[in-house]
């Protein structure tokens, strides 16, 4: 079963196919659906244009929150300085291995972003 975001990625591309001039055969066959299916998308066009927008910009927006919490977090770790807190052997141990995991994982996350937007990084 479809889902509506591969729904709306499925019509996007039948509109920018039958944009480019492909006839309702040639759109199915390129998307591997029948003519039936791309007469029934052809109907969502210029809703799926905006289906795509909208799920994209929601996709940005939880990309936005994500990041800003992962900076506010590392500001409230950097301003409790953990590694000056006396705690014991096994706190310590869990701190600094949940420390290095979330940094690796942001490390990736930001090497991700750089492969990406190779002009954006500093």
């Amino acid at each position: 079963m479809s889902t509506p975001a591969d729904i709306a990625g499925r019509c996007a591309k039948a509109y920018r196919l039958a944009k480019g001039g492909a006839s309702t055969q040639e759109i199915a066959d390129e998307l591997g659906v029948s003519t039936d299916t791309v007469l029934r998308d052809k109907k969502r066009f210029p809703t799926a244009a905006a289906a795509r927008s909208h799920l994209l910009a929601h996709h940005a927006a939880q990309a936005e929150s994500a990041v800003r919490q992962a900076v506010t977090a590392a500001q409230a770790v950097a301003e409790a300085r953990p590694g000056y807190t006396l705690v014991d052997d096994e706190t310590a141990r869990r701190w600094c291995g949940d420390l290095r995991a979330a940094a690796d994982q942001l490390a990736a996350a930001a090497s991700a972003f750089a492969d990406y937007y190779p002009s954006a990084t500093c």
